[in-house]
C-alpha cells in the first residue's frame, strides 16, 4: 500500500463522516425551522461540498428567446434536411 492509497483512504473517510454530520445537521436545522422558510439540504452544511447555485444560467427572457428557437430550429432543420436527402 502507498502513501497516496493511505492519503486517498483518509480523505474518503472524512467525506463519508462529514456526508454522515451534514445529515443530521440539516434535519435538526429543519425540524426547528419556521415552516415559512425554505428547507435545508445537507449540502448546505457540508464544508467539502460546494454550494448548490440555484440562480445560475441565464433567464429567458422575451428580448433573448430568439436565440434560443435560431439555435433550436436549425437543429432540428438540419437533421430533417439530411434524413430527407438520405
Amino acid at each position: 500500500m502507498t502513501l497516496r492509497d493511505l492519503a486517498g483512504m483518509a480523505e474518503a473517510r472524512v467525506d463519508a463522516e462529514w456526508n454522515h454530520t451534514s445529515a443530521i445537521l440539516a434535519m435538526l436545522a429543519n425540524v426547528n425551522r419556521d415552516p415559512k422558510h425554505s428547507s435545508y439540504h445537507p449540502e448546505d452544511f457540508h464544508p467539502l461540498r460546494r454550494r448548490r447555485n440555484r440562480s445560475a444560467g441565464i433567464p429567458v427572457t422575451r428580448d433573448n428567446i430568439g436565440l434560443l428557437k435560431v439555435f433550436c430550429s436549425s437543429g432540428i432543420a438540419a437533421r430533417a434536411r439530411k434524413e430527407r436527402d438520405a
